[in-house]
């Protein structure tokens, strides 16, 4: 995958890309029917999805994801659909749908998690009451985790007729942002752009790529559950052989052998210290 030049042609709509991108146009255009003919139900509605780290601090953990689903102008909503687009179908088609949500979500969380934490330090003229919305934390953590992984492909930037390779893209992302944050710390913000969400979802997406389980949380947490549950079964066995082994003992009978997890292993069956009992986890 490395050393290859991205072709203007389009990508394939993956299934949990193209399910995003619907939702946010669905979401988008409701807002947009809302502030036209409901403008107070459009602001209620905000007030509940978008992120507010005061509330998020008293109980409203759900806008640490739902905030990700809103966004301010069309263009912002263009951008972010285009992006995830562009580069979290390569993900997809690579991890499979359940690793791309889980990263995506991953990045989205953590860079709400940075916002909500910057929130409480005053820094970047932002308060616990400053609303917080659009995917940008996600789709930059997938910029970043395309920097890390795909650095020497070279990608064309749209519309201008010029390719660079991946990770100077990404660097060139990460400045911006270091440069926005900067800014917004400063006695004149001039912008209201998030960007310390954009450094968060940076963060994030390249501690999933650098430290997390190459194939994801939900992953490990299932070979680790299944293989506490195999060592728990195969003690029970092995527990159950020695009381099985005094049992024919005390009768005078042979109880033949048990393997290293408790299969039995009957006396004519015994061959190079292997059973064909069948019981195996």
């Amino acid at each position: 995958m490395r050393g290859h030049t991205m072709t203007l042609s389009f990508p394939p709509f993956t299934r949990w890309v193209k399910r995003l991108i619907i939702c946010y146009a669905a979401v988008f255009l409701l807002l947009y029917i809302f502030e036209a003919f409901a403008p107070r139900a459009g602001g209620y509605f905000k007030a509940v999805l978008s992120l507010v780290p005061a509330f998020v601090t008293h109980g409203w953990i759900w806008q640490l994801v739902t905030y990700s689903f809103l966004h301010e102008g069309f263009f912002h909503f263009l951008f972010n659909a285009l992006t995830l687009w562009m580069f979290g179908s390569q993900f997809e088609m690579d991890w499979g749908s359940k690793q791309f949500l889980e990263f995506f979500l991953f990045c989205v969380v953590g860079a709400a998690l940075v916002t909500v934490g910057v929130s409480y330090t005053g820094v970047g003229h932002i308060s616990p009451y400053t609303r917080t919305e659009g995917a940008s934390g996600g789709i930059f953590g997938i910029l970043a985790a395309f920097g890390l992984l795909y650095g020497d492909r070279e990608i064309m930037l749209f519309p201008i007729p010029i390719s660079i390779k991946a990770k100077y893209f990404v660097i060139g992302l990460v400045f911006i942002a270091l440069l926005g944050a900067i800014q917004s710390a400063g006695p004149n913000p001039g912008s209201n752009v998030a960007y310390f969400a954009h450094l968060g979802g940076l963060f994030f997406g390249f501690v999933y790529v650098r430290f997390l389980p190459r194939r994801g949380f939900l992953y490990a947490v299932s070979e680790r559950y299944y293989g506490m549950r195999n060592d728990y079964y195969r003690a029970k066995r092995r527990k159950a052989a020695k009381k099985f082994e005094v049992y024919m003992r005390k009768h005078g009978e042979n109880p033949g052998r048990f393997d290293e997890f408790g299969n039995y292993i009957p006396p004519d069956e015994k061959k190079n210290g292997e059973g064909k009992s069948g019981w195996v986890n």
